[in-house]
């Protein structure tokens, strides 16, 4: 497993630096997938999901190295779930969640311009999709924790009810709970919302 810890580049700005952990092997018959494999895999990943959830891509990365370090810690029970994939992604949820209660107030920025171009399309004058991003980021920022969780891991994510119950710890029927009431919080502060595709 990796981890990425700031050192003090030439202009006195933390860079990250790729730093080897020791890998811990797993006993009996768990899955081959070691933690390095599935941080390779998920990584990008993780850190657009919570990237979203914080709205601050440098706080996400802290978010998601503190989850790697438990993950390492807890490996050898990790490995032996059906998908470690979700259950770090559980982790990731859990700690945002944890890192709310912490800090009442918290406002949410834009993430970098790299992550949300990945999956939005501008049409027409970029000035007012810029505006509407901006509006609808506030709009979500006011939801609950949970309620916005399970948009962004709906409508960002593409995860279906299912997945999302697992990653939450709760029922589908509790997720599309939390997506109405978000939808309908959205569409009364801006009534042109509906349904993202």
């Amino acid at each position: 497993m990796t981890a990425f810890l700031p050192v003090t580049g030439p202009e006195s700005v933390p860079t990250p630096r790729v730093v080897p952990l020791p890998t811990r092997a797993v006993d009996g018959d768990g899955p081959a997938a070691s933690l390095d494999e599935l941080v390779r895999a998920h990584l990008p990943g993780l850190l657009r999901y919570a990237t979203v959830l914080v709205g601050d891509q440098h706080t996400a990365a802290d978010l998601v190295q503190e989850v790697l370090l438990r993950a390492h810690v807890r490996w050898h029970r990790i490995a032996l779930v059906d998908r470690p994939d979700l259950y770090l992604r559980r982790m990731v949820t859990n700690e945002h969640l944890s890192w709310r209660r912490r800090w009442h107030v918290r406002t949410i920025r834009p993430a970098a311009d790299e992550v949300l171009a990945a999956h939005a399309e501008r049409a027409g004058d970029h000035a007012h999709g810029l505006a509407e991003e901006d509006a609808m980021w506030r709009r979500l920022a006011d939801l609950p924790p949970r309620q916005r969780t399970v948009l962004v891991l709906r409508y960002y994510e593409g995860l279906p009810d299912a997945e999302i119950a697992t990653v939450l710890g709760t029922s589908a029927a509790t997720v599309r709970s939390h997506a109405s009431r978000a939808l309908v919080a959205l569409r009364r502060t801006d009534p042109t919302t509906s349904e993202p595709s």
